[in-house]
């Protein structure tokens, strides 16, 4: 299954992309699931998706927990919680 990944603020400048098109393993379902896929992808990647980090992420616009299941052609978005003052 294809989706769309979307990386913004400091997460973007980490990972040297904005986002990108991924077709996705079998087993890869969830939220949690893709976190740790792209984790795999070296130590970069690691540290921005740890599980220990507090990440937003969005699906298809909405707000996603780790458990939120992926469809074809959804769309994922991480981004770092957003302070304001």
């Amino acid at each position: 299954m294809k989706i769309r990944l979307l990386f913004f603020a400091g997460l973007r400048e980490q990972l040297g992309t904005a986002g990108e098109e991924l077709e996705l393993p079998a087993g890869v379902h969830s939220v949690a699931a893709l976190r740790a896929h792209l984790r795999q992808r070296g130590p970069a990647w690691q540290a921005a998706l740890a599980d220990g980090k507090l990440l937003r992420t969005a699906v298809n616009q909405n707000m996603a927990s780790a458990e939120t299941k992926l469809a074809p052609d959804d769309e994922v978005a991480f981004f770092p919680p957003v302070t304001g003052g």
